[in-house]
């Protein structure tokens, strides 16, 4: 094992329920949309990786508004909207670290390993959370941070895990990646890393089958944790399929 690398929503925090979906819905309120997604609607969504792409299934499903005649530049609009709401969310101190995070950012770095996230979402959200609730000084250690539209192609496809490899110089083999959705788990697996799982509130009932351990959170003392020699052992013997 050489590197680390996060997913960053459901995994560095639990964004999905209280985050993202609440920050759509005061963008769809600041439009003056008649729209709301509740939490039923919004764990069916999350199929679809991307927030924009998320837009575009939903209204090419319940109907555009009548007055969009560019449907690319209102879903543009209305995720930049979406974007500004939800990083004030995390400025506020409304969304934390989920946890065992920090605590194992720091073993890694420690270690003198690699560290990485690799997200679907917007790129100034992604940066917002690790500098805001990981420090300027943990952000530094990470040698990528990858987000939103930089592949063409979004989870559950594996570009943006063989982008992260080809950045930091390594072998599949090389590296644990930390997922919380079946999605990203194909991802994390066709690029040849071991995955760990760790869920999160919307995906807790999702199939991962596939995965090298399953764990409801990372942990922090005096409770049970992941720690980097667990990662290390999945990693040297390619996962044994643990669910906790």
């Amino acid at each position: 094992m050489r590197a680390l690398i996060f997913d960053c929503d459901g995994v560095l925090v639990d964004t999905e329920r209280d985050g993202h979906r609440i920050a759509f819905n005061r963008a769809f309120a600041h439009e003056g949309l008649p729209l709301e997604w509740d939490v039923e609607l919004y764990g069916r969504l999350l199929s679809v990786a991307g927030g924009k792409e998320r837009l575009h299934h939903y209204f090419d499903a319940h109907g555009w508004p009548p007055n969009v005649s560019d449907k690319a530049a209102f879903v543009s609009r209305l995720h930049a909207r979406k974007t500004e709401f939800f990083m004030q969310m995390i400025e506020d101190g409304q969304l934390p670290l989920r946890s065992g995070v920090r605590r194992l950012v720091d073993e890694v770095a420690e270690a003198g390993l690699m560290l990485a996230v690799c997200s679907t979402s917007n790129e100034r959200s992604v940066n917002r959370i690790v500098e805001t609730l990981l420090g300027p000084a943990r952000k530094a250690r990470f040698n990528a941070i990858l987000a939103g539209d930089i592949v063409a192609r979004k989870k559950p496809d594996p570009e943006i895990y063989n982008l992260a490899r080809n950045r930091l110089g390594l072998k599949g083999g090389e590296c644990v990646v930390i997922e919380d959705s079946r999605n990203g788990l194909l991802a994390a697996k066709a690029a040849g890393t071991t995955c760990v799982v760790t869920t999160s509130g919307y995906t807790g009932e999702e199939d991962f089958g596939e995965a090298d351990a399953v764990y409801p959170e990372l942990g922090d003392p005096p409770g049970s944790c992941v720690t980097l020699d667990d990662l290390k052992a999945l990693c040297a013997r390619g996962g044994a399929g643990l669910i906790l």
